[in-house]
């Protein structure tokens, strides 16, 4: 498959992700900018542009992923796999706090790709607290 990520592809990405961040959860619709089509393995790294390594991401968490695979576990200091949608499930690695605002990482993985992924950013939070007061937060 060539560099470009095509039109079809980037539709079948979006649907899948059905329009949230495959890692904050956020929706696209309330997000203030433009999401992106990630390569889960980055180019750098030899990954490929196929639907298999794509994802659906918000600026901020592929901003502070960039082409990051692995961070150290914050209760361990060991370093570990960033959370992979394609290869983990979310519910077993993050759970939202009661208030719902905040995630926490259920496993090394999940605990550091909330720390290199800064998931808990204040702007985040904020527009938690809001989708929460409208009641399309936290998604199923």
């Amino acid at each position: 498959m060539s560099e470009q990520v095509g039109a079809a592809l980037r539709r079948l990405v979006r649907a899948r992700a059905h329009g949230r961040c495959e890692y904050c959860r956020t929706p696209e619709a309330y997000a203030p900018e433009r999401f992106s089509i990630e390569h889960i393995c980055p180019r750098s790294k030899r990954g490929l542009t196929t639907l298999e390594n794509l994802a659906l991401s918000c600026q901020g968490c592929n901003n502070h992923k960039f082409v990051r695979t692995r961070a150290p576990d914050p209760v361990t200091d060991i370093m570990t796999a960033l959370y992979h949608p394609r290869e983990h499930l979310w519910h077993e690695h993050f759970a939202w706090l009661p208030d719902a605002r905040r995630l926490v990482g259920l496993t090394a993985t999940g605990r550091a790709t909330v720390e290199a992924l800064r998931l808990n950013r204040p702007g985040l939070v904020n527009l938690r607290e809001a989708l929460v007061a409208i009641g399309i937060h936290p998604p199923d």
